[in-house]
Formats: C-alpha cells, sequence, structure tokens
C-alpha cells in the first residue's frame, strides 16, 4: 500500500460514515508516520487499512465499523476499483497503551479532503511504537515480520516498544508477556 492509498481510504471511510475524523489502527496506520518509499515491502503488503470510527457509543462504533465493511470492505467495488479495502472495527479489535490518543499521528491534506477541498477529512493514525506493541500483541505471523522489519530498519524504538508493553491494562498481561518474550528473543546474543 501507499500513502496516498491510505489517504484515499481515509477521505472514503469518513465519506461513507459522515464524519470528519477516523483512526486508522491497523499496519497500515505506519503511513502516517512513513512513506512508503522510507519503509520495508514487509510494512506495506497490507491491501486494506483498518479504520476506527469516532464515537462516545460504543453501540454507534459498531454499526459505523459494519457500514464500511458493506460499502468498502473486502471484495466490495470499492475493493475491486481501488485494489485495497477498508476494514470497519471496533475497540476490542487491537491491544493498546495506557495514553495511545494522546500520541495518534495525523494525516491531513489535500489528499484527504472532499472535491473542491472542503471538508477536509482528518485520520488519526497509530504512533509507530504503540502500533508495534498491538502486533506483538496479536502475535500472528504477518504481524511479527512486520514489527521485525521495522526494528532492522531502525525505523522503531525497541526500548519504546518494550515501555509500550508494561502500559497496558492488567487484563491484557498474558499478551503483553507474549509479547516480551518475542522481544528478548529477538535482540538475543548475535543481534
Amino acid at each position: 500500500m501507499r500513502r496516498e492509498q491510505l489517504e484515499h481510504a481515509i477521505r472514503a471511510a469518513c465519506q461513507i460514515i459522515g464524519r470528519d475524523e477516523v483512526i486508522v489502527v491497523g499496519s497500515q496506520a505506519i503511513l502516517g508516520t512513513y512513506t512508503e518509499a522510507q519503509l520495508p515491502p514487509e510494512a506495506t503488503m497490507s491491501a486494506e487499512v483498518d479504520v476506527l470510527p469516532i464515537d462516545d457509543d460504543e453501540r454507534e462504533v459498531d454499526r459505523l465499523a459494519d457500514l464500511l465493511d458493506g460499502a468498502a470492505g473486502e471484495f466490495s467495488l470499492f475493493d475491486e476499483t481501488h485494489g485495497f479495502h477498508i476494514d470497519g472495527v471496533d475497540l476490542g479489535t487491537a491491544i493498546l497503551p495506557e495514553g495511545w490518543r494522546d500520541r495518534l499521528v495525523k494525516v491531513q491534506n489535500a489528499n484527504t479532503a472532499a472535491v473542491g477541498g472542503h471538508p477536509s477529512f482528518t485520520g488519526w493514525c497509530l504512533d509507530k511504537e504503540d502500533l508495534c506493541a498491538a502486533k506483538l500483541c496479536a502475535h500472528r505471523e504477518k504481524d511479527l515480520n512486520f514489527v521485525e522489519a521495522l526494528l532492522d530498519h531502525q525505523l522503531v524504538d525497541a526500548a519504546v516498544i518494550a515501555e509500550r508493553l508494561d502500559r497496558l491494562d492488567a487484563g491484557q498481561e498474558r499478551a503483553a508477556a507474549q509479547a516480551r518474550v518475542w522481544m528478548r528473543a529477538r535482540s538475543g546474543p548475535d543481534r
């Protein structure tokens, strides 16, 4: 995926759900910090943008996420036309450290604006180390490969990721422990 596709997804998601801003929580949130030219291929392989609608009511977030899935989800006309899709997600999709909302990266430019430039939509992307902490907690092979590629290319800070893992809710201790084991093994004696 390319940065311009992320920006397109932000614009489309906002238009579909009738909101001025959304949060990007999946791997493509890394494009809020870096362009595809700065990233290793493993970081931009996904053809989906995980979008969290913003609302105080959890049921409304679910409704808006379903709306995104129906209009721009996998196998939709949007997906067929643009070669990527939008997955509407809820807050339970990612395990995130305390304070993550305060570190969101703003994506707003001419590419996120509606035709004519108004309104201008905003995508809030997860901070790169918060994203890595969430990926390590998910602990799927593709997520581990994503984090490893960012670490190998020195695009994220291992110490910051470890600190973020320490800031997960107590109910997420098992996921955090598994992530810490992976981090320790990765930074073993041969690294």
